[in-house]
């Protein structure tokens, strides 16, 4: 078993670094401050090929594994949370498209969605079914060559801004298996948004209420099957959680190392505080933790990349795990800071206010435990963690 990364990861790796000291790290403070949806930094990043980096290279992607999106996103996070967020989230929604959309469909959007000239968002969470998400109320409902598509979606991710909405709806029965997934253009007749929530963080995207009047949809945008929809959506949700975990790492590691460079300038005591014992034991948590999550996040992206039969509860334990280490990490790092870390002037603030969410989207923590503790009641369950 080798943990070191391969050269071509490495290149990746460095790649995209390069890419988020110069793009995002800093402008990210202003993005933030600006409520700035920064789309010529996400078109550059297209350029790049981290707006499909598993999407397969016949339809302008990458071709890349789950374990190499992994690297490249922790890369990007270190630089500006908000912004590799929602990169996370179109590369997620628009593989479903690559993965189970029609030829047709496939022909019309890509390579557009790949280069990120053109850019999708992921609208699963309604105003009342949040958690549990396969009561949702959103119906599609057939006629003739058509599907019209009625409800509302809730805390929709770059909503208003960009192109298409991957969007589940319910065209049968209650529960999961009446649920399917559509292809929408964002500008259809019927489509109204709401305003621009006023968040914690996360700030620099925009998030929206998405409202859908008699939207009249073609019916080869749905993707896949009638009924594969849930399917369609948690097989998304397993690498985006995954993703989402990415994003914690990254940026609980640029908060680490602001810490770590902190303490080796301020002095109190007539002496700098790198050398109270105190905080190295807190730096030495942060720093331990850390790798444990970043370690387990890739155990999981290497899991899923492998179709491994347990990849969905490895995909949760990492989100569950890294999105809480991220946090702490981030907060720990502000405390080492003191007041500093509290004002605008310094990262630190907007890293906590970032990262929180991630203990909430794609799935709560919460849900996270419930997947995880109804697979390891199961006879055979010891075998996931051999």
């Amino acid at each position: 078993m080798d943990f070191e990364l391969t050269s071509d990861q490495k290149n990746f790796q460095n790649l995209a670094k390069d890419f988020s000291d110069k793009e995002l790290k800093p402008h990210a403070a202003r993005w933030d401050k600006e409520e700035q949806f920064p789309l010529e930094a996400i078109q550059k990043a297209g350029d790049l090929g981290f707006c499909s980096l598993y999407v397969d290279t016949d339809l302008g992607g990458m071709g890349l594994g789950r374990l190499d999106a992994s690297i490249v996103f922790e890369q990007l996070a270190s630089g500006c949370t908000s912004t590799t967020a929602f990169l996370t989230i179109h590369n997620m929604a628009i593989w479903m498209v690559s993965k189970f959309g029609s030829e047709e469909l496939k022909s019309e959007w890509f390579p557009a969605l790949s280069s990120g000239s053109k850019l999708a968002s992921y609208c699963l969470t309604e105003p009342n079914s949040g958690s549990d998400a396969a009561s949702l109320k959103t119906t599609a409902t057939k006629e003739g060559d058509s599907y019209v598509i009625n409800g509302s979606k809730a805390f929709i991710s770059g909503s208003g801004s960009t192109d298409c909405l991957i969007l589940m709806a319910r065209t049968g029965e209650e529960g999961p298996k009446g649920i399917s997934c559509f292809l929408i253009p964002a500008d259809l007749p019927g489509i109204e948004y709401g305003k621009n929530e006023s968040k914690m963080g996360w700030k620099n995207q925009p998030t929206r209420q998405v409202s859908l009047t008699d939207v009249k949809v073609p019916s080869k945008n749905l993707i896949g099957e009638e009924g594969q929809g849930f399917k369609i959506a948690m097989q998304g949700l397993d690498g985006g959680r995954i993703n989402i975990a990415t994003c914690s790492i990254g940026t609980a590691q640029s908060a680490l190392e602001d810490a770590q460079e902190y303490m080796n300038q301020r002095e109190q005591f007539g002496k700098k505080i790198s050398e109270f014992q105190a905080l190295q034991f807190k730096i030495a948590d942060m720093t331990t933790e850390l790798i444990a999550a970043r370690n387990m996040v890739r155990l999981a992206a290497s899991k899923l990349d492998k179709d491994h039969p347990e990849a969905t509860t490895y995909s949760a334990m990492a989100k569950r795990f890294a999105t809480d280490v991220g946090f702490d990490v981030c907060n720990e790092a502000l405390q080492i800071f003191g007041g500093y870390g509290y004002i605008q002037e310094y990262p630190l603030e907007r890293y906590v206010r970032d990262v929180r969410v991630h203990q909430i989207l794609e799935g709560t923590n919460e849900i996270m435990k419930m997947i995880i503790g109804r697979r390891m009641i199961m006879e055979d369950a010891a075998k996931i963690i051999q």
